[in-house]
């Protein structure tokens, strides 16, 4: 049986909110929080997105136990690598051996802002690899350059850097990118509990390295108000392929996510206080080879979730 985690959602909730959230987690028992760091939410209705490097800090200084990763950072387009390593790197030292950096390739939302062309799948994952190569070659120390295809460095030292080094998670949706995570990274990210996506990870060098898979749920003590609360705040749970990572704005998801039916977002989000059916896709999760499945809950009732998985889910797993 895997761990239990809990995704801390910056498109939902103000950045303080966020503090207190990581904090009730690990009160109730949860080990290992994964926060998202986006420049936009997916809708307006959401809300919010927070800084992520300005929360991580707040929750390194409050917090005595629970593990963070950032779930995902994109260090390829709107930040440069080099900026991401030193943040990360910042992070590390306010969390001793707390605090991974989950990298990823995007998406269109987050990376176009600053005017710059957002590039096909092949050469966005292409700059990732460069990217975690910078990042990994500023954290030995020391004065660095680097001259790659997409990113220059020169005469760059990260004094502030912790004791040991950051393990750096790739999220994949896909072979392509599993292969990328099993490869360069030191675990994987994906958000659906794909057993090939695990499989084409381990044959790629993941062997051995942590799996971390985020699950959608919605706990209300109503079965039907979950759903009108998902539908209202999370709906681009439903929507299909790569639509998340080609989309430019909040207002391009909103249209799309009108497309999305009850029915649809129900097989994608667990809604409602019945724990079998919480257990049946946590469970699902760690028999596709999941070690962690980390809980994103669906709206303000943060603290009602947490409770609900103390009490009727941590007793069974």
């Amino acid at each position: 049986m895997g761990t239990l985690g809990y995704s801390i959602s910056s498109e939902e909730h103000a950045a303080k909110d966020l503090v207190e959230h990581a904090q009730l987690a690990e009160r109730a028992g949860f080990t290992v929080g994964m926060i998202s760091d986006h420049y936009h939410p997916w809708t307006d209705a959401q809300g919010h997105s927070p800084f992520v490097w300005s929360v991580l800090g707040a929750i390194a200084s409050t917090t005595s136990s629970i593990k963070m990763i950032t779930g995902v950072t994109c260090p390829t387009i709107r930040i440069h690598p080099a900026i991401i390593a030193q943040s990360a790197a910042t992070i590390a030292t306010m969390m001793p051996g707390r605090f991974c950096l989950g990298v990823g390739s995007g998406e269109k939302l987050n990376e176009h802002i600053l005017g710059d062309r957002w590039p096909e799948t092949d050469v966005r994952l292409e700059m990732l690899d460069e990217a975690v190569e910078v990042i990994r070659q500023l954290w030995q120390g020391r004065m660095q350059s680097h001259h790659g295809k997409h990113y220059t460095v020169e005469n760059a030292r990260i004094y502030s850097l912790p004791e040991e080094p950051t393990p750096i998670y790739v999220a994949a949706a896909g072979p392509t990118a599993a292969k990328l995570a099993g490869k360069s990274g030191d675990g994987l990210i994906t958000t659906k509990p794909d057993p090939s996506v695990i499989t084409t990870f381990d044959q790629a060098g993941g062997t051995g390295k942590p799996s971390h898979v985020q699950m959608t749920v919605c706990y209300e003590e109503n079965e039907a108000q979950a759903l009108k609360t998902a539908m209202e705040i999370w709906p681009t749970a439903g929507v299909p392929g790569e639509l998340s990572q080609e989309l430019p704005t909040p207002a391009h998801f909103e249209q799309v996510s009108k497309l999305v039916t009850e029915q649809t977002l129900a097989e994608s989000i667990v809604c409602g206080p019945d724990p079998e059916k919480h257990l049946e896709k946590i469970n699902k999760a760690f028999d596709a080879g999941f070690d962690f499945v980390h809980i994103h809950q669906v709206g303000p009732n943060q603290a009602g979730m947490i409770n609900f998985y103390k009490e009727n889910i941590f007793p069974r797993i």
